[in-house]
């Protein structure tokens, strides 16, 4: 009986030590799961694009598949036919307490053209177009602001035309999909050249962009460095009275508003930026004006809001939104939520509160860090 007894409390030792084990992997397991994400991304031919994506720290495995159609589990040949709806993507699995979802989108957008929604380089049709699938409300809006941080950047020359999708299902591609860029070197390689893809990318980067590498974010902010690191100082009221009219210092230093139709630049269709009369600051582009059909100079949005502030307006009935500059103080008009898309707004601009400096006058009046502005 002594045996026996000894006998089932070692069994039952055993048995609680697997057990413990096993719950012990279970929880890795889970913790692990829980500490990657997964951003879904289609920038053409997914050989590339998996490629690209695994050379990112972070980045723990890059599967490629199909999403966005309305068959289960389709094939390649389906898929490539371009009648199935789906699109070729990779899903990018990563750390996100090593890569942020903005930086696996960053370098996503340095390796395809986002300006194509036809096709992507030599692979034509709707199953080869750029698109997000965004997976959370969270990855919708960080791709959303990128975007358009992005197209500001002008760098890729053209509108983006990449679509912004809400992720429902991924089917992963046939094994022989899976990492072809290392198991078929020498098929990878001729495609990919023959594709025009990293020629089209030296275009834009430049042809060291892979030994000296920089992202968009660095792009986007030393862009806004070099913007913002002049400064403006607003006058006197002694040499603001000598520096204006009479017209031009009633609506910028009492608030005022010239009539409709009866101001400078309510029907200016030339390039370039306007400029605060008093400090010079930049703050619209021709870029983003548009006939509002106001009579007053109207744009979607400033070049900067660094050098815009707004603020309540109770001078009517109703309150409105004024907007000012930042370093002049210079009352310059009001916005509103009636405007055309990207923003939505109406910026509704006094042409007295404004200066129009041509493009080709702005490189000499110290303007020349906007002209990527007109490069698009």
């Amino acid at each position: 009986m002594k045996t026996s007894s000894k006998l089932v409390a070692r069994l039952a030792a055993l048995l609680l030590l697997a057990t413990s084990i096993f719950s012990y992997a279970d929880n890795a397991s889970e913790t692990k799961a829980a500490t990657t994400e997964i951003a879904t991304l289609a920038g053409g031919c997914f050989w590339c694009t998996e490629s690209d994506l695994e050379k990112l720290n972070g980045v723990i495995d890059v599967v490629s598949g199909y999403s966005g159609g309305q068959l289960e589990n389709p094939s390649y040949d389906q898929v490539s036919s371009g009648k199935s709806g789906h699109i070729e993507v990779i899903n990018v699995v990563y750390d996100p307490a090593v890569v942020s979802y903005e930086q696996v989108l960053d370098q996503f957008f340095r390796h395809i053209d986002p300006t194509d929604d036809k096709g992507s380089f030599v692979d034509r049709g709707p199953q080869y177009r750029p698109a997000i699938f965004f997976r959370s409300e969270e990855q919708k809006l960080v791709a959303q602001s990128f975007m358009e941080e992005i197209e500001a950047l002008g760098v890729f020359k053209k509108p983006l035309k990449t679509e912004l999708i809400p992720f429902k299902k991924f089917w992963p591609a046939e094994d022989y999909h899976q990492d072809y860029y290392q198991r078929n070197k020498v098929r990878y390689t001729y495609y990919r050249y023959a594709s025009g893809r990293d020629k089209y990318l030296d275009g834009i980067f430049g042809s060291d962009r892979k030994e000296n590498s920089v992202t968009l974010r660095e792009m986007i902010d030393a862009r806004s460095k070099q913007a913002t690191e002049k400064t403006y100082t607003k006058p006197s009221d002694e040499v603001i009275r000598k520096q204006l009219t009479e017209q031009q210092y009633y609506v910028t230093q009492e608030d005022g508003t010239e009539k409709a139709f009866q101001n400078e630049y309510w029907d200016n269709k030339a390039e370039g930026i306007y400029v605060d009369i008093v400090t010079g600051e930049p703050l619209f582009s021709s870029t983003d004006k548009y006939k509002s059909g106001t009579g007053w100079p109207s744009f979607s949005k400033p070049i900067n809001d660094a050098f815009v502030t707004e603020q309540t307006d109770f001078k009517l009935i109703f309150p409105r939104t004024e907007v000012r500059s930042k370093y002049g103080d210079s009352h310059l008009g009001h916005v509103f939520d009636d405007g055309p898309d990207p923003t939505g707004l109406r910026y509704c601009m006094n042409s007295a509160a404004m200066r129009f400096v041509p493009k080709a006058d702005m490189e000499k009046e110290g303007y020349g860090a906007y002209l990527y502005l007109f490069e698009q």
